[in-house]
């Protein structure tokens, strides 16, 4: 029998459910099970504990559905759960460093206890100064083993229920389980002290608690919040029962008003329904009131009284006057230009229009990536809504025809981003951009995550240096609605990088559909219109930016390298976006392609790709052709910009790291191998996973017409996917 069973609920967290095993198994004490609760194997959250389970034998996942909830989940782990004691860790939070040691050592101690109350500690999630929200309520507790009597403030209700350890016989004895619903800590920790005979404290940090940047999910909004009466009155209901003392109800019956209030005077958290909540929550102040119970002095004692009084309306203009001091108005958008800014704020009066939709795209460089992808297919299903598409003025010139378009910075573009119900961008808009109300904003991204994004680059000096404010990024994250994803490694890079409360939209890159639909007949004539010579082997060569360059330097002696690799090879230079001047160059054996509109058609040209670090492997991989990785500065790439996995770990194909060695894999055929293709069979498993072809009719029908996601159609399996043809048959 371990001692403990550390029971990690992961539904909504899997992109932070590795981190929190990963603390566990980390620890110095191994007597322990380690149990995630998953959905249905499959799941995002299902496959990172797989991977945990094959790594190590005390990981043992069991599954819950969605629907059971948090708790649902925990009773899951309890049910399966063989230790001597209970530990329940959020999917998002971390045991700190000898944290089971401790816990241990203190039981060592004490001999067995019912509760074992821990210190835990409150992290802001960008890294900030942690509290410790139970310090002053444990540093008032007997130092030894105690009966609940000689501790009333220790009531079980104002602490997590991970923020102890439970024995399990005692769990099972009194047939103690997590409440249906929300607020279940309060229905669980409420009645399991009241049970409890032998308790003790930990005053040392045993979990760390990761902040969520958009908070508690309890505190959203929503009818929700009602779900606290039925806890509150769960354990008020089961204090009655036993007959507590004076001194023990008085406690109790404090602190879980105290939640009651706190949600009563809050209006955003209750949309609807405040006054029979509070009609509600009065019944059961003065059903349960302690005998000679007496309120709290100051503004919280008027609430005590007022709610004892049923008198909602003394209590709502109570609220009312002590949010209106502390209200502040919005700010006011502010475009360029006083007339421009006044006309914007006339177009935000007016109401939104439901077919209008405005895209966007690498700050306006031109009709490209996923918003062009999507803009074409609600162009076919969904005609209704007006489409206009945002470019810079030097680049209105390549917008195809049939497309509107508005210039950005222009009166008319400010009136369309005001009125528009749909925004759809692959990068940001403005600053002053307001989220209405109503309106609908999709982030599309444009690219699977390598290198390090977001607020995660806080950590980088050079990178965050570049990137400028993170509190007006995390500003433009807040007006997104739905987030797109390629693959399951970009949501969980996004759910960290870029935290929100918008919803995954797991659906792959509409602009990644070419590579599944272009025909033998598409590719020759792109190879045409670039000029690649007939019967060529044309190898895509496309470096990333470096961070700590301040200009586009190509990394190799390209006519050197075409030279060395074998007489039918040309090579298409693709550099990053940031250097394309909209020329086209290049000499001999060498095609400049930067400016070329479309990254997917020169990707089809392509019989293969040369790349270092560029995200532009996780798309060509979609056309199963031969990839290599050019990496002569990895280590550098790596210290500087930072990466979210080891690309050498599970590259795409070969790995290089010398111009010899490059034009060398091309010379001998390796580059195109066995051992080259079963890389990447690998490669495209991992982030190739909802790129098949239908990408954008997903995203159309979601977003813009409204589809539930049963209705969608379903990813094409990996296997049974046909990529477009490449021109040049491969040389192995």
């Amino acid at each position: 029998m371990p001692r403990f069973s550390i029971i990690v609920p992961s539904h909504g967290v899997a992109g932070r459910l590795g981190r929190a095993l990963d603390s566990v198994l980390a620890q110095s004490f191994g007597d322990f099970e380690l149990i995630p609760v998953c959905e249905a194997p499959g799941s995002l959250a299902a496959d990172v504990a797989a991977r945990h389970a094959a790594r190590d034998s005390r990981v043992a996942p069991v599954h819950a559905p969605p629907s059971a909830g948090l708790a649902g989940a925990r009773n899951a782990g309890t049910r399966a759960a063989t230790g001597t004691y209970l530990l329940f860790l959020d999917g998002d939070d971390v045991l700190v460093p000898g944290a089971l040691a401790a816990l241990d050592a203190r039981l060592a101690e004490t001999g067995p206890v019912d509760v074992l109350h821990c210190a835990h500690e409150r992290a802001p999630w960008w890294g900030g100064e942690p509290a410790h929200p139970a310090a002053p309520l444990l540093a008032k507790a007997p130092d030894g083993v105690f009966s609940p009597d000689r501790a009333p403030h220790l009531t079980g209700v104002n602490l997590p229920a991970w923020s102890a350890v439970w024995r399990r016989a005692f769990v099972a004895e009194r047939n103690l389980t997590f409440p249906a619903g929300h607020f279940t800590d309060v229905g669980w920790g409420g009645p399991a002290v009241l049970d409890a005979e032998r308790v003790a404290v930990l005053r040392t940090v045993v979990v760390r608690h990761l902040v969520r940047r958009q908070g508690s999910r309890l505190n959203l909004p929503g009818e929700h919040h009602a779900e606290l009466l039925d806890q509150v009155e769960l354990v008020l209901e089961r204090a009655a029962e036993r007959g507590l003392s004076a001194e023990r109800s008085a406690p109790l019956f404090e602190q879980l008003f105290g939640a009651v209030l706190k949600t009563a005077a809050h209006p955003r958290r209750l949309p609807s329904g405040r006054r029979a909540f509070f009609r509600r929550a009065s019944a059961l102040y003065l059903r349960h009131r302690p005998a000679g119970y007496r309120p709290p002095r100051g503004s919280l004692g008027v609430q005590h009284r007022l709610l004892a009084s049923g008198s909602y309306g003394a209590f709502a203009a109570l609220r009312g006057a002590r949010r209106a001091v502390a209200r502040a108005t919005a700010a006011v958008p502010r475009p360029r230009g006083l007339r421009t800014r006044l006309l914007y704020r006339i177009h935000l009066r007016r109401p939104l229009d439901p077919h209008l939709a405005v895209y966007c795209a690498y700050w306006g460089r031109g009709y490209t990536c996923n918003p062009a992808a999507i803009h074409a297919k609600a162009r076919e299903l969904a005609p209704h809504i007006r489409s206009v598409f945002l470019v810079e003025a030097e680049r209105a010139h390549t917008v195809p025809d049939g497309v509107e378009y508005a210039v950005i910075g222009s009166r008319r573009a400010w009136e369309v981003l005001a009125r528009a119900t749909y925004l759809v961008n692959n990068a940001n808009f403005a600053e002053g951009v307001v989220k209405r109300p109503g309106s609908v904003h999709l982030q599309t991204q444009h690219g699977t995550p390598l290198k390090t994004m977001g607020v995660d680059q806080s950590t980088y000096p050079v990178v965050a240096a570049a990137t400028g404010s993170f509190t007006r990024l995390l500003g433009r994250v807040d007006r997104w609605d739905y987030n797109l994803s390629s693959n399951p490694h970009s949501t969980r890079v996004w759910e960290r990088a870029f935290p929100g409360s918008y919803e995954h939209l797991e659906y792959g890159y509409p602009r990644n559909d070419a590579y599944l639909t272009a025909t033998a007949d598409d590719v020759a004539r792109i190879r045409a219109e670039l000029g690649v010579p007939e019967g060529a082997r044309a190898v895509l060569y496309a470096p990333t930016h470096r961070d700590h360059r301040t200009g586009f330097e190509p990394g190799l002696d390209l006519e050197a390298f075409c030279a060395a690799a074998g007489e039918d090879v040309v090579v298409l230079l693709r550099a990053h976006y940031f250097y394309d001047r909209g020329g086209r160059g290049g000499g001999g054996r060498v095609l400049d392609v930067t400016a070329h509109p479309s990254a997917e058609e020169v990707c089809l040209a392509a019989d293969a790709l040369v790349t270092d670090y560029s995200s532009i492997m996780f798309d060509y991989a979609n056309l199963d052709r031969p990839i290599v990785v050019y990496a002569d500065d990895w280590d550098v790439y790596r210290e500087v910009r930072g990466v979210c996995f080891d690309l050498m770990d599970g590259p795409p194909g070969p790995v290089v790291r010398t111009p010899d060695e490059l034009a060398r894999v091309f010379r001998d055929g390796s580059y195109a191998d066995a051992g080259s293709a079963a890389l990447r069979a690998r490669f495209r498993e991992r982030f190739c996973a909802f790129d098949d072809g239908r990408a954008a009719e997903r995203v159309v029908r979601r977003v813009l017409l409204g589809d539930p996601p049963e209705a969608l159609p379903p990813v094409i399996p990996l296997a049974e996917r046909v990529p477009a043809p490449a021109a040049t048959p491969v040389r192995s």
